[in-house]
């Protein structure tokens, strides 16, 4: 057995590891907020391998209904620290040890960094279950960094229902969210004499989204599997406004025995998606768009033990309208599209199993999806899917003694309308426009065919009962058809990570280092200022990679009470997220927490 000073060892060695690489931007602190389940990247099958449900609906996995909690055994290898811009999201440790739902949180720190974090909920009658959560918070910015505002703030309300009948799960959740920011990045602007940027100037934007989710799920496959509706609404400061909605269900046949094949047996699925997605901006150019698509996608898959083989095929049909003040006339696009669908898992132990595939399809690019991506878009966008004409892959995954288990893929893909950000001009060149978005500080989506070389690892390592370390990779090198490079997305993306609880859980460490590599971007600069502004453009301009160090801990003082400190950023790198972007700097965060 180890000693707790043995364990403690362990754990400073491993951080003052990676510490030299390290530091995040701020991260987001919502407990167990999830309300859809997640599924975990180190487990990730495209498939249709049998999924065995739980009876009676009494004994479901909370983690199955909406309000998702983690056992410290069950730690996705994906990250639960989000690097992120600095309107601030903050981190938080998932130890779930005597999980208690109910709580309150509130923090303060530098920066002007306040957070406020809670969530409430109870078992009513008849299996149902419902709750709420708040978060809040907000940073006062780069205030030596910037002469103008560059503070930011979130906010989020929500609520969700759970129901467990006879024969499945129901569940319902709604979301209000709120992000008040500033496009504080001005960049080409620097050293130009005779141009001084007020320090009142107008910068902010604004987005509202309320979000209304709900599935429901039969506990057997027999024909209906699930049926789930996604719906989406938000504006935005400059009254841009998007409806989006989704319906998919999700027939199923499970478990077929085939005759004189005692120990192979059949899935059958069927998958049937409608999405809808309408966005209409009201500056610039006025761009419009909406967009209709129906996909059915059937498969067939043949498993035996943890073999399996699975196809398939993805069926699409595309409406599509765009229009503008620029453009004659409107724009349509009505097509169908075919994508190929396959996968095979040899599984010689459960320590290798080798799988290999080919997958394809749309993504509806929305406004709000880019949003999430890149907060510093002008609210003028041109959107249209990206389709994947087709990815092929393969790897090799397992579970060594259920203390080691890894994820190594390598693919190719061929991509028509690869989404990436390109940084905007001046959109009126004269002095007198004073607009947010008017000081080369906002960014649009564009697009490019080309291909896609990608690589990815993660491992999870469990040396100890209260111990787990994670690491992640993901290479990705894109050729344009069009572009000599791609913009903003960087070659190499990193992570490692660790969770470790002692003293009888009531202390719960965690750490978190993200790296990125180099971005290639363009930029501008003025040239002159008179009659009017001119700028030169630089279409080859680097954004610099980090390493960022993220550390957190909590401790339960009285079960009801613990307090709690967030380090973000901690080797105090000045790093941007995109050109003009810089991040906060060191950030330390303290509170207390109150649980029942």
């Amino acid at each position: 057995m180890t000693n707790p000073i043995q364990k403690i060892f362990l754990l400073g060695l491993m951080v003052s590891s990676t510490a030299v690489f390290s530091q995040i931007k701020e991260e987001k602190l919502i407990l167990d907020r999830k309300r859809e389940p997640e599924v975990k990247k180190i487990e990730k099958k495209k498939t249709s391998i049998e999924t065995i449900k739980n009876y009676p609906p009494q004994t479901k996995k909370i983690e199955d209904s909406l309000n998702l909690k983690y056992n410290i055994t069950d730690v996705p290898a994906a990250s639960d620290f989000k690097t992120s811009t600095i309107q601030g999201e903050d981190i938080s440790p998932k130890f779930d040890a005597n999980y208690q739902n109910n709580y309150f949180q509130l923090g303060m720190g530098n920066y002007g960094k306040i957070l406020a974090d809670g969530n409430m909920s109870t078992k009513l009658e008849n299996n149902m279950e419902v709750g709420g959560d708040v978060h809040f918070l907000s940073t006062s910015g780069l205030k030596k960094d910037y002469d103008w505002s560059s503070k930011q703030s979130s906010a989020n309300l929500g609520a969700f229902l759970n129901s467990y009948g006879e024969r499945g799960k129901f569940g319902i959740n709604a979301d209000y969210g709120l992000k008040d920011y500033n496009y504080y990045g001005i960049y080409a602007f620097d050293g130009i004499q005779g141009i001084n940027i007020p320090s009142d100037i107008d910068l902010k934007q604004k987005v509202n989204q309320f979000k209304v989710n709900g599935y429901y799920d039969f506990y057997s496959n027999e024909i209906l599997n699930d049926v789930r509706v996604k719906s989406s609404f938000l504006s935005d400061h400059f009254n841009a406004k998007e409806v989006q909605a989704d319906i998919l269900l999700n027939l199923s046949k499970h478990g077929v025995e085939i005759p004189k094949f005692d120990d192979v047996r059949l899935n059958g699925d069927l998958g049937i998606n409608l999405e809808t997605l309408k966005s209409d901006f009201k500056i610039l150019n006025e761009n419009s768009s909406s967009f209709f698509n129906a996909t059915l996608s059937p498969k067939v898959t043949f498993f035996k033990g943890n073999s399996y083989l699975m196809v398939g095929s993805d069926f699409s049909f595309l409406n599509g309208r765009n229009s503008n003040t620029v453009l004659p006339e409107e724009l349509k696009n009505n097509k169908t599209y075919w994508f190929p669908k396959a996968e095979l898992q040899f599984a010689a132990t459960d320590e290798f199993k080798f799988y290999a595939g080919i997958d394809g399809g749309l993504k509806m690019n929305s406004y709000s999806n880019l949003l999430e991506q890149n907060p510093y878009l002008a609210s003028d966008q041109w959107l249209k899917p990206t389709e994947t004409k087709y990815h092929g892959y393969f790897g090799l995954r397992g579970d060594i003694d259920q203390n080691i288990k890894y994820d190594f893929s390598a693919g190719f893909s061929k991509v028509n309308d690869i989404m990436f950000f390109k940084a905007n001009n001046l959109f009126d060149n004269s002095s007198t426009n004073k607009n947010a978005y008017n000081f080369a500080n906002t960014f649009s989506a564009i697009y490019d065919n080309g291909t896609v070389s990608e690589v990815k690892g993660s491992v999870q390592y469990f040396p100890l009962a209260n111990l787990v370390l994670d690491g992640e990779l993901h290479f990705a090198k894109y050729k344009l058809d069009n572009q000599e490079n791609i913009y903003n997305k960087p070659l190499i993306k990193a992570s490692l990570g660790a969770k470790y609880a002692m003293l009888d859980k009531k202390l719960n460490l965690g750490a978190k280092v993200f790296f990125e590599s180099d971005k290639t971007t363009n930029s501008y600069s003025v040239v002159s200022t008179l009659p009017m502004f001119s700028m030169q453009e630089n279409t080859n301009d680097k954004v610099g990679g980090f390493a960022d160090l993220n550390l957190s801990a909590e401790y339960k003082v009285h079960k009801n009470f613990s307090i709690f400190a967030h380090g973000n950023n901690l080797l105090n790198a000045k790093y941007q997220t995109f050109k003009g972007y810089k991040v906060l700097g060191a950030q330390v965060l303290g509170g207390v927490k109150i649980s029942f």
